[in-house]
């Protein structure tokens, strides 16, 4: 296995990533298959130019479904972490998502817990 570390720039999002983790259907699939209960919100990286390399990385990567009921879009988690956080990387399949845009869930408020604000860069790792 390899792994792949990538930086993002935190940036406010518009709240779906928390309406979506708190469905009950999405928190007991993420502890079920990523073993953590999710903080209620996800912490939302911009990435650079080299988006659609991170991207390519991940779709190689194992993944986790996050199926939905419907009505709801499905959902692609791929564990990661954030100096030693666990968490995952959370891609929602739904047209005209940003490319250049990731979401991240884990057990913490991470925003709090790395004392990071808008624009602050940080550090993720997944394997492939």
């Amino acid at each position: 296995m390899q792994q792949i570390v990538f930086k993002g720039k935190i940036v406010t999002g518009n709240g779906e990533g928390r309406t979506f983790v708190n469905l009950w259907w999405v928190k007991k699939q993420i502890k079920e298959r990523l073993h953590f209960t999710a903080y209620p919100g996800t912490l939302n990286l911009l990435l650079n130019h080299e988006s659609d390399k991170i991207k390519k990385f991940l779709k190689k990567s194992q993944f986790i479904r996050i199926s939905p009921v419907e009505g709801f879009c499905e959902g692609i988690a791929y564990p990661a972490h954030i100096n030693s956080i666990k968490c995952a990387i959370i891609i929602p399949e739904i047209e005209n998502y940003p490319k250049n845009l990731i979401e991240i869930v884990a057990p913490i408020n991470l925003r709090d817990s790395l004392n990071a604000k808008d624009g602050d860069e940080l550090s993720v790792s997944f394997f492939v």
